[in-house]
């Protein structure tokens, strides 16, 4: 696993991040006025300049694209798959997703199009394809490269579509990921202009799902997590597996496409849940899409209890730390999982809200879910090998 967020860039500076439970977020003025957000801390920036400054080819590309070679990188890496020298691995294959994709070149190049002064750059490293194509580049990955966006459930769709490549025998090796770097000016107005985004600039948590005051308090958030997947018929015992993936839409009924019941949620996780053994199919911790809206919110707590009933895994998202990554966030949700199965702790919700908090004896399996724009939602399981 790699990624780089508002919380850290390595699993020691995140793992730090979730234990201190300090939310992330600064103010910065869009369009005169104070809007929060949460951008990488220093530290994570210094990371990123000094992959930039080790390999000057990178700095003509988005900053979307840059944290998704960092984050893919650190997987590489650390799954053993990271052979500078050696010749292009075939059996490797790559999924990294964006929601928005290269938004801050796009923006430079539009505004350079107004002024009538286009570089030959700007379509090249606008495209979507660049994610996957320079990750691959970055990892020595010559297998199949797709980049996709399927608006916020992105990352998990990647996941999804790994797990089926390693399935059908055409990889034998899987990166997947989502990266979103949303902290431009015309992008933060679209979420103003849906009227989503959240006026609590001088509140230490300006993102509150599920909280007890009725507000929407959307806030974007920038970064990327990729995952290296591979197939193992019997993994060492505490390794993360990737129990069950679940995909489902449902017809738009809104600009978003959210309804009351959550149906699109309520596919996706009975499809997940279906995947697991028969006699065990229950979770003890679902890690939300939920980010910080009155409607989104509560249709996603409506689908839970319909899929589960009476009887509530524990609930919790991490997006009151580090905001609303996009098509960022299942994959950082996904990181989030494998910090909680690891450590067997979360952070605490700080602010009044609604959920029951009281965790049980150990949490074992987890699933983690996310939603977009156009009636879409992706649910993937995860636990660890006995």
């Amino acid at each position: 696993m790699g990624a780089i967020s508002p919380l850290g860039h390595d699993s020691t500076s995140t793992a730090a991040a979730y234990t201190s439970g300090k939310p992330a977020f600064n103010t910065i003025f869009h369009q005169g006025i104070p809007t929060p957000v949460a951008a990488l801390p220093a530290e994570a920036e210094e990371q990123l300049q000094q992959l930039l400054l080790a390999n000057p080819v990178y700095k003509q590309l988005d900053r979307s694209v840059q944290m998704a070679v960092y984050a893919a990188r650190q997987a590489a890496a650390q799954a053993g798959w990271l052979n500078e020298n050696a010749p292009t691995d075939d059996d490797l294959a790559v999924n990294i997703g964006s929601s928005r994709g290269a938004t801050g070149l796009f923006e430079e190049h539009f505004g350079a199009f107004q002024q009538e002064n286009l570089s030959s750059s700007a379509s090249p490293t606008t495209t979507l394809g660049n994610l996957s194509s320079w990750v691959a580049h970055a990892v020595n990955a010559g297998g199949g490269q797709i980049s996709h966006s399927i608006t916020c459930s992105t990352a998990l769709m990647a996941i999804a579509n790994g797990v089926a490549w390693l399935k059908s025998g055409m990889a034998k090796r899987f990166l997947a990921g989502g990266t979103e770097a949303p902290l431009t000016p015309f992008t933060i107005a679209q979420m103003k202009a849906v009227g989503i985004y959240s006026r609590l600039a001088d509140h230490p948590y300006p993102c509150q799902p599920y909280a007890a005051e009725k507000q929407n308090t959307f806030t974007l958030g920038e970064g990327a997590a990729v995952f290296a997947l591979e197939q193992v018929l019997n993994p060492a015992p505490g390794t993360p597996v990737v129990e069950g993936v679940g995909l489902g839409f449902e017809k738009l009924v809104s600009k978003t496409g959210i309804s009351a019941e959550g149906i699109n949620f309520q596919k996706s996780m009975r499809q997940a849940l279906a995947q697991l053994p028969e006699h065990d199919r229950q979770v003890d911790l679902i890690i939300t899409h939920t980010p910080g809206t009155r409607a989104g919110d509560k249709a996603e707590l409506a689908a839970i209890q319909a899929v589960f009933g009476d009887i509530l895994p524990l609930i919790t998202t991490n997006k009151w730390l580090l905001g609303h990554t996009l098509g960022a966030s299942g994959a950082l949700s996904l990181q989030y999982a494998l910090h909680v199965l690891q450590q067997q702790q979360f952070a605490s919700i700080p602010y009044p809200h609604h959920l029951p908090q009281q965790a049980p004896a150990r949490i074992n399996r987890i699933m983690v879910n996310a939603a977009g724009f156009g009636g879409n939602a992706a649910s993937v399981i995860v636990g660890v090998a006995s």
